[in-house]
């Protein structure tokens, strides 16, 4: 196949969805997450469970990166908007995430703040070049996805000697997350009873397949990483579920259009330069996962704005009555939440997953909300 359309033949999708029916074994349970946001997105979207049979369940994952930004990291983005008179820019999922005293990027902006959406890194670049009597920091948010093009903002600042850019980095990595989920206290205790994952599509271009292959070999999980259209997710199932069948525990690409197992190395290479691990770092829903995160090299330090603006790093809780913490581990749906729908809703968010475009709660609503309720 060679076009899109062609990945979403819904006769096509019928088809695997009957061979999913005849090969899932009815004497048991096959429980499979799909990590990726915008995995999420596009099951409800196409509405894939519709044609799932009943004891083959998606649960969603912690991969949509927004969802997974504490408030404390957002607090620090307002804190440097607001206190120091920096130009903050940042992606759009971002402005309106729920954070301290009912403060979000975009209230802040309200209040005076120099809050910008900026499509690229290139964008806030351009705007420290245009401004330089202005300090001008990127929010910089993502999985490896959106790594490589932070690095390349940071290599053109030193290249260009942009002294009022920097950049305050935000950035998570896919592999420690699913270790957070498959060491998660509800895990050991049998409650994330996992059989599977869809791995990421996005992040698989760039990390390649073969950093997943700790999961079946330290877990016993499979792994199958997938592509964003009806016809990837049916097929990526499908072979979970054989994999399931056969008591095979691998990595499997069945997005071999995009993925190779070694991914992109020269964005690997440049991230690699430009960034180091964090010892660790707070996820919503996961607490501290150890090395699971970046932060800028030593010798990048003049870019780094956790150093340009020291504010230091406060946990905060989220608010009592979300339940998004819970959704990202895999614990609850968004129809387990009892503020989901009413109170929170895209309009007036309580929680950041009915913030993010890639949220489970956004895409719960937008596409699936009303036939839940009806049931």
């Amino acid at each position: 196949m060679k076009y899109i359309d062609e990945f979403r033949d819904g006769d096509l999708a019928r088809n695997i969805a009957r061979s999913i029916a005849a090969e899932a074994d009815p004497a048991r349970e096959y429980r499979f997450m799909e990590f990726c946001g915008g995995h999420t997105h596009a099951i409800s979207r196409y509405g894939l469970t519709d044609l799932l049979p009943p004891n083959v369940r998606m649960i969603h994952g912690p991969g949509c990166p927004v969802c997974v930004l504490p408030i404390g990291r957002v607090d620090q983005a307002i804190r440097m908007a607001l206190e120091h008179g920096v130009i903050l820019c940042t992606y759009g999922d971002c402005l309106r995430v729920p954070a301290s005293d009912g403060l979000s990027l975009l209230k802040a902006k309200a209040r005076g703040a120099d809050v910008r959406m900026v499509y690229s890194t290139q964008d806030a670049l351009a705007l420290a070049q245009k401004h330089p009597e202005r300090q001008v920091v990127f929010f910089a948010i993502g999985f490896e996805t959106t790594t490589p093009p932070t690095a390349v903002a940071i290599e053109q600042a030193r290249a260009l000697g942009l002294a009022n850019f920097s950049v305050l980095c935000c950035h998570v990595l896919t592999p420690a997350a699913i270790i957070g989920i498959l060491e998660s206290p509800e895990a050991k205790a049998g409650g994330v009873a996992l059989d599977g994952m869809v791995g990421p599509a996005h992040v698989s271009t760039v990390i390649g397949s073969a950093p997943y292959e700790f999961v079946p070999e330290r877990y016993g999980k499979p792994v199958v990483i997938a592509g964003f259209e009806p016809l990837d997710m049916m097929q990526a199932i499908l072979m979970l579920v054989r994999q399931v069948n056969q008591g095979r525990a691998e990595v499997e690409n069945e997005f071999t259009r995009a993925v190779t197992p070694d991914g992109n190395r020269k964005a690997q290479a440049l991230v690699a330069k430009v960034f180091q691990l964090r010892p660790e770092f707070e996820w919503r829903g996961l607490g501290t996962v150890p090395d699971s995160a970046l932060k800028l090299r030593p010798e990048y330090a003049a870019f780094d704005a956790e150093l340009r603006f020291p504010l230091p790093y406060t946990p905060v809780p989220d608010h009592k009555a979300c339940e998004c913490g819970a959704i990202l581990r895999g614990v609850k749906e968004p129809r387990d939440c009892k503020v989901f729908g009413t109170v929170c809703t895209p309009e007036t968010p309580l929680g950041s997953c009915m913030v993010s475009s890639e949220g489970a709660c956004a895409a719960h609503y937008t596409y699936g909300r009303y036939k839940d309720l009806a049931a």
